[in-house]
């Protein structure tokens, strides 16, 4: 019997972006120089797949710093921490590496700048995520005021209307922080903001792919876990480009076929925590049920790398 035809759309670029990069390799790399275990307060990056490698190589996932011993070297996670978390592991004289994503600290410099200059902060991000926490957290209680959506800027209460800057989450969708932006300007004229679009280049990137891809696609699939920001991001980027059927999956075993029937056309993308492995287990899945044409939609090429901390690029005893 000869399978449905089915051109596959592959955007890129897809998947791991350089942050996520260099806080899996700060891990490993941890590892060989201290041994197992290695602690890693939150997960290392937003995906299953990737924390689920690591801890069977000897890395430990923790909520709290608090969940560590310490004489056993800690990790922050790429997502970045409150200015409170490396001050206490410093208090308590353990060894710590900040993967934090050097994009991610760019804002955290960022909002110190600004609040030296006697600015208060308003920040576009959601409310929980880790990486919103952290930025949050740089400076004191009250200096950040988080907004949302569009809706939030019109019930915000700043100490001075005329003294604010605002700051975004990196992995935001670009449209629709481009609208609470907008909202901010027309009701604070005098808001400051950032010398360069804290949204990172991998976000821009690959929403960039998702919307010259959807229209072409008559369903979508974004590989990525439910609780990364920047996967979920693309799912919404996808539907609101045209494309009706856009769905969030963590492995092939997740796809539901019976959606999918009939289709002629899917486009494929993955968020910057999901490794390729994922990627092609996904185009594998769809081999196996129909004859697929894989095309790839490239809208820009990466480069871009980090370097790892000091501290891993010395030998142990250093």
């Amino acid at each position: 019997m000869s399978l449905p035809q089915l051109t596959l759309y592959l955007a890129a670029p897809r998947g791991f972006c350089a942050g996520v990069d260099r806080a899996i390799k700060i891990v490993e790399m941890a590892l060989e120089k201290w041994g197992a275990p290695v602690y890693v307060r939150h997960e290392i990056v937003h995906n299953k797949y990737v924390v689920d490698g690591l801890r069977a190589k000897g890395a430990v996932f923790v909520k709290e710093l608090e969940d560590c011993p310490d004489d056993r070297p800690v990790i922050f996670s790429a997502h970045g921490v409150p200015k409170a978390v490396p001050a206490e592991a410093a208090r308590r004289e353990m060894v710590y590496v900040d993967a934090t994503c050097p994009l991610v600290s760019k804002v955290h410099i960022e909002a110190e700048r600004h609040h030296g200059n006697g600015l208060q902060m308003v920040m576009i991000g959601h409310d929980g995520h880790p990486e919103t926490v952290g930025t949050m957290g740089q400076l004191p209680e009250g200096e950040v005021l988080l907004v949302e959506t569009v809706a939030d800027v019109a019930t915000l209460t700043p100490r001075d209307p005329d003294q604010l800057a605002f700051i975004t989450q990196t992995t935001l969708s670009v449209d629709d922080t481009a609208d609470i932006v907008a909202a901010l300007q027309a009701r604070f004229p005098a808001i400051v903001g950032p010398h360069k679009e804290d949204i990172c280049y991998a976000t821009t990137n690959r929403q960039g792919a998702v919307k010259a891809m959807a229209p072409k696609a008559d369903a979508m699939l974004v590989i990525g876990a439910p609780n990364s920001s920047n996967s979920k991001r693309l799912v919404e980027v996808g539907r609101a480009a045209g494309c009706q059927y856009a769905q969030l999956v963590q492995r092939a075993e997740d796809i539901d076929w019976r959606a999918l029937e009939g289709i002629g056309s899917i486009g494929i993308t993955a968020g910057a925590s999901a490794p390729e492995v994922l990627v092609n287990e996904v185009i594998d899945a769809f081999r196996a049920r129909f004859d697929v044409t894989v095309a790839q939609v490239e809208t820009a090429q990466e480069n871009v790398e980090f370097k790892v901390p000091r501290i891993l690029r010395e030998p142990a005893g250093a």
